[in-house]
C-alpha cells in the first residue's frame, strides 16, 4: 500500500508495471545503513516528524548531510556507517540485528543512468519489509506498506546527473492493524529484501499487458496492452512469432489496446510440458518482450481440470527462506531455484507459496520448471477485521500480487487468507477481497486455507463448513491430526464431512522432527514419528470425497521466534520434510513415494 504526505507530490503509483524483462540499472549490492531504534533520524524530541516540515533540518537522516562548518552539529554519518547488502534481510547479515525489530536507514549513492531528455525514469523496489519511507536527494517520494509486494516511483525530474542520494527508512515493527498482524509463525525479516532498480523508458511506453487462453475448445486467446503516457491512436503490435501471430491494434484514449486471436497449433503449458512462447509487444518507441505459457484451469463438480483434463496436485508448502548457507530471505534467482528443485525431488507438481507473495524469481522459475503455484496474501490468523485501513492494505497487497503475476502460467490459485476464525466481520472482509480478486482476474481459481471442527454428536467426524467456502473454487483446509490434535491413532479413525460440490484440497498437515533425531516411532520430535504421521495422513486423505491434492507443511525447516525448545527447535519450525540445509528426513521419502504412485495412476 502506497501512502504520501499531503505536502509531497504524488509521483508514486500502485498501477502494475512490467519491469522484470526490461534492461535496468541496478542499485543492488552494498548500501550504507544506520540502526535507529528510537527513530531519532525521523522525529524531533517532541516526536514530530521532520519530513512534515517545509524545510527539514539537515540533522534528519534522509537529508544525508555533512557538516557545512566545524560548528554545525550533525549526529550521523552514512559514509562511516555499517554496510548491508541489498537484496537481503538485516537479521542474518549482522548478529546484533538477529532479533531486531524497528527502523534501519539505508543509503545508496549513484549516478543517473544515460537517458534522452524525453525519457522517463522509474525507481522500482521488489519489496521492503514492512514500511518504507523513500527519499531522493533530501525530498520524500512517498511511503509503501506491505513487506512482500513491489512498488515504484517516477523520479526522472528529481535525478541529478551525478551523486544522487537515495535514502530509505525501513521499519519492520509488527502492528495490530498490519497485514500480517502482530502474531505469525515465521521470522519477521527486516530490510530491503528484494532488488532495487532504475528503469528508463520512453515518454509513451508499454506499462503492462494481459494474455490468457480464454477458450480451450476454440483455442482463442484474449490479450490487452496498457500504454502509459498515451493520448489515443498509438499503434500497438502484439506478436507470438513461434505461433505465427502478429496482431495490430490502436490504443484508446486511456492507452489500452485489445486483441483476440486463435492459436490452433499451440502446445498448452502443463507440468509435464511447460511450453513457453516468446511474446513481443511493440509501439513506435518501445518494445517489451516476455515468455508466456497458454493453459486453462477450471473445476467441474469435484474435479480439478488443467487444460480440460483431471489434475491431482502433488504439492508442498514453501516459505521464502533459504538458510542452507546461514541466510534468511531468498536473495536471488539461484536460491529460489534451489527451493523449487527440492520440491521437484519430491516428485511434486505444485507449490503453495505461503503465506505472502514470494519474489518474482519464484513464479517465473515455476513457469520454466513446470510447477503449478498457489500464491497468497498475508491475511493470516486473526487480523483487525473491523479496521478499514487494514482492509485497504490487504486489498492493495492482493492487487499488487495479481498485477505482477497475472501472466504467469504456473500460477493457478490466488489465496485470500490462512486459518482465519469465522465471524461476521471476517466474512465481510474476505467477501470484499474475493469480489476484488474476481474483478481483477477471472482466469484462475480462488481459495483460502480454512479450518475444520468436529461434529458434536460424533468426535470422529471432522467437518469443513465455512461461509468462505461458498465464495471460493477450491475447498482448502489445514489440519494437524496427530500433532496438535490427538494421537497418531486418531488419524486412522477420522471421517470427513465436507458439504460442497467442489474439489477438496488439504493445504497443510504435518509434524515437527529434528533431522537426524531417531527413536521409537511413538516418540515425538523424531523422524520416525513424522514419517508415520505422513503415512497415516496420506491414507486418510485418500478417503476424502473430492480430494484433488495436498501441500504438506512444509518443504524445509524455517526460522520462527515461536519455536524455542532447546536442542530441537532452536528458533526453527521443524515441520520441514527437509532440514534447513536441504537434508531429507524420512517423511520426504514417504511423500515422494506417495507422489510417484499418484503420478503413475494419472498416466
Amino acid at each position: 500500500m502506497l501512502l504520501w504526505s499531503a505536502c509531497v507530490p504524488a509521483f508514486a503509483t500502485e498501477a502494475p508495471m512490467q519491469v522484470y524483462t526490461r534492461a535496468t540499472h541496478t542499485l543492488d549490492r552494498e548500501w550504507k545503513a544506520i540502526v535507529d531504534p528510537y527513530e531519532n533520524g525521523y522525529y524531533d524530541y517532541r516526536y514530530q516528524p521532520f519530513d512534515q516540515r517545509a524545510e527539514p533540518p539537515r540533522g534528519a537522516y534522509f537529508m544525508d548531510a555533512k557538516p557545512a562548518s566545524p560548528t554545525e552539529l550533525i549526529e550521523y554519518d552514512f559514509d562511516q556507517a555499517m554496510s548491508l547488502q541489498v537484496p537481503g534481510d538485516w537479521n542474518t547479515q549482522d548478529p546484533k540485528l538477529y532479533y531486531y525489530e524497528g527502523t534501519v536507514w539505508y543509503r545508496k549513492r549513484f549516478d543517473a543512468p544515460a537517458r534522452r531528455p524525453s525519457d522517463r525514469v522509474f525507481l522500482e523496489f521488489g519489496a521492503a519489509n514492512y514500511r518504507a519511507d523513500v527519499y531522493l536527494n533530501g525530498r520524500k517520494l512517498g511511503v509503501h506498506e506491505g513487506g512482500f509486494t513491489p512498488f515504484r516511483f517516477e523520479v526522472g525530474d528529481r535525478l541529478q546527473d551525478r551523486d544522487n542520494s537515495l535514502v530509505v527508512k525501513v521499519d519492520n515493527k509488527r502492528r495490530a492493524d498490519g497485514v500480517p498482524t502482530l502474531n505469525t509463525d515465521w521470522w519477521n525479516y527486516g530490510g530491503i529484501t528484494r532488488s532495487v532498480e532504475l528503469a528508463v523508458v520512453p515518454a509513451v511506453f508499454v506499462r503492462d499487458y494481459r494474455i490468457a487462453l480464454e477458450s480451450l475448445e476454440d483455442r482463442e486467446v484474449a490479450a490487452s496492452v496498457q500504454l502509459d503516457g498515451a493520448r489515443g491512436g498509438e499503434k500497438v503490435t502484439l506478436s507470438l512469432p513461434e505461433l505465427g501471430i502478429r496482431e495490430t491494434a490502436a490504443a484508446t484514449a486511456e492507452g489500452r489496446a485489445d486483441f483476440r486471436f486463435r492459436v490452433p497449433d499451440a502446445q498448452l503449458w502443463s507440468p509435464t510440458d511447460p511450453r513457453l512462447y516468446r511474446l513481443e509487444i511493440a509501439t513506435t518507441d518501445d518494445t517489451l518482450a516476455d515468455r508466456v505459457g497458454l493453459r486453462t484451469i477450471a473445476t467441474r463438480g469435484k474435479q480439478l481440470l488443467l487444460n480440460g483434463e483431471p489434475l491431482f496436485l502433488r504439492g508442498i508448502s514453501v516459505h521464502e527462506e533459504y538458510s542452507a548457507d546461514g541466510g534468511g530471505r531468498v536473495r536471488n534467482a539461484e536460491e529460489a531455484k534451489q527451493l523449487l528443485l527440492w520440491a521437484r525431488q519430491l516428485d511434486a507438481n505444485f507449490v503453495r507459496l505461503a503465506h505472502y507473495p514470494h519474489n518474482e524469481h519464484m513464479v517465473r522459475l515455476a513457469d520454466e520448471l513446470g510447477l503449478l503455484v498457489w500464491s497468497e496474501i498475508p491475511v493470516y490468523w486473526t487480523i483487525d477485521w473491523n479496521d478499514e485501513g487494514t482492509y485497504r492494505n490487504a486489498q492493495a497487497q492482493l492487487e499488487a500480487m495479481i498485477g505482477r503475476d497475472i501472466n504467469r502460467a504456473s500460477v493457478v490459485v490466488w489465496s485470500l487468507a490462512n486459518e482465519t476464525p469465522v465471524s461476521e466481520p471476517r466474512n465481510r472482509f474476505l467477501s470484499r477481497l474475493a469480489a476484488r480478486a474476481r474483478a481483477l482476474d477471472g482466469s484462475r481459481l480462488l481459495s483460502a486455507a480454512m479450518e475444520k471442527h468436529y461434529r458434536e454428536d460424533d468426535p470422529d467426524v471432522a467437518v469443513v463448513e465455512d461461509p468462505l467456502a461458498e465464495l471460493v473454487d477450491l475447498v482448502s483446509f489445514n489440519q494437524y491430526i496427530g500433532w496438535y490434535d490427538g494421537s497418531l491413532d486418531k488419524i486412522d479413525r477420522v471421517r470427513w464431512q465436507i458439504p460442497y460440490d467442489k474439489p477438496v484440497f488439504v493445504s497443510e498437515f504435518g509434524a515437527d522432527a529434528g533431522q537426524g533425531l531417531h527413536a521409537d516411532p511413538g516418540a515425538i520430535w523424531t523422524e520416525e514419528y513424522q514419517a508415520d504421521l505422513y503415512r497415516r495422513t496420506l491414507a486418510m486423505l485418500d478417503r476424502i470425497d473430492g480430494y484433488v491434492g495436498t501441500s504438506p507443511w512444509i518443504l524445509a525447516d524455517f526460522r520462527s521466534p515461536r519455536r524455542v525448545l532447546p536442542g530441537v527447535q532452536d528458533d526453527y519450525n521443524r515441520k520441514g520434510v527437509l532440514s534447513e540445509k536441504g537434508v531429507p528426513k524420512q517423511a520426504a521419502l514417504v511423500l515422494r513415494d506417495y507422489y510417484r504412485r499418484k503420478a503413475d495412476e494419472a498416466r
